[in-house]
């Protein structure tokens, strides 16, 4: 078994073989888990719903110790765009480059050429 026809042989025999095996358990499974979904109470919407969530949908207490009095900082806030492109594009200057400005950098252009100047 030392050549490609060999070695192609054995994989598609393994691969008829998994593909056996796979027919013969499919309804095993699929029983198995209705049984768990039915001893759990889990539903369709909660095997939709976004990886994560625990409780259904029941609120969590939070991890982090609370603390009074201190103010935190605002998440997610706008700021204003320090960048503009030709066709309208804007960026603040945060974060990962956008496209339009890595392309026009890649063509040789100065990231300057693009700041708006207020």
């Amino acid at each position: 078994m030392n050549n490609l026809v060999d070695i192609q042989l054995q994989i598609e025999k393994l691969q008829k073989q998994a593909s056996e095996i796979k027919d013969r358990e499919f309804d095993k499974t699929v029983l198995d888990i209705r049984a768990k979904m039915q001893a759990y109470g889990i539903t369709l919407k909660d095997l939709q719903a976004p990886v994560g969530r625990k409780g259904r949908g029941k609120a969590k207490a939070s991890a982090q110790p609370k603390t009074s009095g201190v103010k935190k900082k605002k998440v997610g806030a706008m700021v204003a765009a320090k960048f503009s492109g030709p066709n309208g594009e804007t960026w603040s200057g945060r974060g990962l480059t956008p496209r339009w400005l890595s392309t026009l950098l890649a063509q040789g252009r100065a990231k300057e050429e693009f700041a708006i100047k207020s």
